[in-house]
């Protein structure tokens, strides 16, 4: 497994990274524990060591799991983990409707952070992102919480998901972010036009999320799939009928470049 440093800050991850939130949220109902388990061993004898969570997969069930799976490798491993987001108790995270409301307000930072500490079973969270940008919130004041955090040594590195340009300046002149978090890959090239020079000429990491186009661009979906009724696929433009039919096209394009290097479309 090839190794990668996110950006100046001296992290080092694999290059491959397992995202955990489809084990227990977002795509059908969550899977079976004991399964997952040895899903996380596997990865990590292949030579993972980068793993991707969050307090609202599930929520909390997910963090749950990552640190249960995870406390035999706690050494050789880094786990990330977000913030962000009101999680009412009767929050119902079924196919993301009706999802809780941004809150990146410092105390409530503050108080997710202790959740997840004890959730991971971690005493340092090793790479915290913000969710998503709170518009309510100053950047500068989410940014200045996480390097309080950091210099009590209970979070090592801060990220940000889905921010923009402007957004990632920012915060950045207040605490170095290691990682930007977005969606990335051959359906979504968004971050190519301004996020990525943008994190070159600062010295942050990127780290794509869904580079397989949930699911698609793996050539195991197609116009006849159905999801389950939990399934956030369904509410997704992309995966209507008609798109998938019409996006075959790049599929079967992906699969004959595969079969010529002996590699899967994914």
């Amino acid at each position: 497994m090839q190794k990668r440093k996110l950006g100046k800050s001296g992290l080092e991850v694999s290059a491959v990274g397992l995202g955990c939130m489809g084990m227990s949220f977002s795509y059908g109902p969550p899977k079976d524990k004991k399964e997952m388990t040895s899903l996380f061993r596997a990865a990590v004898e292949r030579g993972v060591t980068f793993f991707d969570t969050a307090e609202v997969y599930g929520p909390f069930i997910n963090e749950e799991l990552v640190g249960d799976a995870l406390a035999p490798f706690r050494r050789q491993v880094v786990i990330a983990t977000k913030f962000g987001f009101d999680l009412d108790p009767k929050f119902d995270p079924r196919g993301m409707q009706g999802s809780p409301g941004l809150n990146s307000r410092p105390e409530h930072i503050k108080q997710a952070v202790e959740g997840s500490l004890k959730r991971l079973k971690v005493e340092t969270i090793d790479l915290l992102y913000q969710h998503r940008v709170d518009p309510n919130v100053p950047i500068e004041d989410v940014a200045g919480t996480v390097k309080d955090l950091i210099q009590e040594g209970k979070v090592k590195h801060f990220g940000l998901s889905e921010a923009g340009v402007q957004t990632i300046r920012r915060a950045h002149a207040v605490q170095p972010i290691t990682a930007l978090q977005s969606e990335y890959s051959l359906w979504t090239r968004t971050p190519e036009k301004e996020v990525l020079p943008t994190l070159e000429k600062l010295g942050i990491g990127f780290v794509p999320y869904s580079p397989l186009g949930k699911g698609f661009l793996a050539g195991k979906i197609d116009e006849n799939t159905t999801f389950d009724s939990t399934d956030f696929r369904n509410v997704l433009p992309r995966f209507t009928p008609e798109a998938r039919r019409t996006n075959q096209a790049l599929i079967d394009l992906l699969s004959k470049i595969g079969e010529r290097k002996k590699a899967t479309p994914a």
